[in-house]
């Protein structure tokens, strides 16, 4: 194949959970724009409605909206079932619905703490388990976790135990689904982006709330928070033959931020 080919996602069948808004919306639209039709999900029925119809204007693909809680596994089952049904195919699984709560370890309540795991863990673990079922049988697939920097390395600005906790979970989750799956043809990686302006971090990154962005930016080598497009390539490589012997790596997607250290 040339290098067009290589990176090429036309006819794919990509789910994007929490695909709607924020980096999923930007990670939706960088699949469509590749080729892919799309399948976007969320507890948020109408912001998929309303994303799916947008992308679907603008890049031509076939898109599907779904309403699923993906720590459900009644939701999960059937997210996989109604794609099947509708593309008779998935190519590609993105794990990307996720929710934070900060707050002070000894503060943390045990029904946030084990909320934030079933959304951010378990609800990875839920879509891998269901989509791989069919991918086996397929002989191929790609797979792409969401962590984030944080599980890496926290930092004394921001206190999220259970999102940290979930996110350094996706980090060895990823690793051990690669090795695991990379024998069915099925390539499992994840990237961890920096810190990018979403619905999610706009408490710590708008000055008018919590005030840390400047103290965060000042943290990034490449002293601007992510945009609207930095998380589109790394998407594409990871989703696309290009990235057909990477298994089980995580790629940083932060501005330099861990390179620091």
């Amino acid at each position: 194949m040339n290098l067009k080919q290589l990176f090429d996602l036309t006819d794919q069948v990509a789910i994007v959970t929490g695909g709607y808004t924020g980096i999923g919306r930007q990670i939706a639209e960088g699949l469509a724009e590749a080729g892919a039709n799309l399948v976007i999900c969320a507890r948020n029925f109408d912001g998929c409605v309303q994303a799916s119809e947008e992308i679907e204007k603008s890049t031509g693909v076939k898109t599907f909206a779904l309403k699923c809680d993906v720590g459900n596994p009644a939701d999960v089952e059937n997210l996989v079932k109604e794609t099947i049904g509708k593309f008779g195919k998935i190519d590609i699984l993105v794990n990307n619905a996720g929710i934070a709560m900060g707050g002070l370890p000894e503060d943390t309540e045990l029904k946030d703490w084990e909320n934030i795991l079933r959304v951010n863990l378990t609800g990875s673990f839920l879509c891998c388990r269901e989509a791989g079922k069919f991918m086996i049988k397929a002989r191929r697939g790609k797979v792409i976790n969401i962590t984030s920097i944080m599980g890496f390395q926290t930092t004394e600005l921001v206190s999220a135990p259970a999102y940290v906790t979930s996110k350094g979970a996706i980090v060895a989750f990823t690793k051990e689904l690669g090795v695991r799956w990379i024998r069915h043809n099925i390539n499992v990686n994840a990237i961890a982006p920096g810190w990018f302006p979403t619905q999610m971090t706009d408490p710590v990154l708008s000055p008018d709330k919590m005030g840390m962005g400047d103290n965060l930016l000042s943290s990034i080598p490449a002293k601007r928070f992510g945009g609207e497009d930095d998380l589109k390539g790394v998407t594409v490589l990871l989703a696309s033959s290009a990235s057909d012997y990477i298994v089980g790596e995580i790629i940083i997607v932060d501005g330099g931020t861990l390179a620091r250290y």
